[in-house]
């Protein structure tokens, strides 16, 4: 059997090249261009193919829609004026204890009382937390008794605190500061016993003394907590503040609503509580914007 070694046929050759050459003025993509330069197509995330809605919107519509049902049943005499006072009632009444100086004064006094119960509730829940959350001896000593406190009703102990403190300014900032206290020492201690034992071992085969430990690694770690601790406290600080200024109180928020209540007069008793609503969402944002600053280095999740 033999193979043959003949040139090709030029005419076979020539038809050949025809057919795959391609000419420059054609619009054709070449066969370089489709696989050396594929054509790229942009992926963009599901969370971003919505239609975005600005987020102040977002979180004003939930009030202004409560607000426009709430206009909308005392037009139509669903809510008469004896049950709850409709929203135009309730601004030109706030209007006038604005005029006539009323409610700043009760704001004022009401403020300081928060202020100064915070920060011994403050002072006092962090204080606990550290010795019982950095020393197993201080957590035998402080943990099983706070523990028990914490279960009683802070309400329930008004009576004490009046025969124990009197009727002035005592017994409030007393009510208030137990009232922010528990709660801040939970948060703080479980942070601080939540911190990662890996962390405090790294710690200190890098020679950390003990404070280098609580300073570097414990407290950072304990911080979310705390902030946590802080944001609750507050709310509960405002829920302290109305039952401490139903103890003979002359001036404050919880004041003028004791005297709306005897003389029936809803429409003001509405206004303290959306000022008591305002004042804990302005405490909030403050504590939310300070979680912010100290909390950068930790990136967490934000939602989509």
């Amino acid at each position: 059997m033999s193979i043959s070694h003949a040139p090709p046929d030029p005419d076979v050759v020539a038809k050949s090249a025809a057919a795959d050459a391609v000419p420059a003025d054609s619009d054709a993509p070449s066969h370089a261009d489709s696989v050396g330069n594929p054509e790229l197509v942009r992926l963009v995330p599901a969370s971003t193919r919505r239609t975005r809605v600005p987020r102040w919107l977002r979180r004003t519509s939930g009030p202004v829609l409560l607000l426009a049902l709430w206009q909308l049943l005392s037009s139509t005499g669903v809510l008469t004026t004896d049950v709850l006072a409709s929203p135009g009632t309730i601004a030109r009444v706030a209007g006038d204890l604005v005029s006539d100086g009323s409610l700043p004064n009760a704001m004022g006094v009401s403020l300081q009382r928060v202020a100064i119960g915070l920060l011994f509730g403050v002072v006092v829940g962090t204080g606990l937390a550290l010795v019982s959350g950095l020393f197993r001896v201080g957590e035998d000593l402080v943990d099983a008794s706070v523990q028990m406190l914490r279960t009683v009703p802070f309400v329930g102990l008004i009576p004490l605190f009046i025969i124990w403190f009197g009727i002035g300014e005592a017994p409030k900032i007393a009510i208030i500061t137990l009232g922010v206290s528990f709660p801040l020492y939970l948060n703080v201690y479980a942070g601080i016993r939540g911190v990662d034992a890996q962390l405090i071992e790294a710690g200190e085969s890098l020679g950390l003394s003990r404070w280098g430990l609580v300073r570097h690694v414990v407290l950072p770690g304990a911080l979310p907590g705390a902030m946590t601790g802080l944001r609750y406290s507050l709310g509960i600080s405002w829920l302290a503040l109305v039952f401490a200024e139903q103890i003979n109180a002359d001036a404050g928020i919880g004041f003028l609503m004791v005297q709306a209540r005897d003389f029936l007069r809803t429409d003001v008793i509405v206004v303290c509580l959306i000022v008591y609503a305002f004042l804990g969402l302005l405490a909030d944002f403050a504590v939310r914007t300070l979680e912010r600053l100290l909390l950068q280095w930790r990136p967490t999740f934000t939602g989509r």
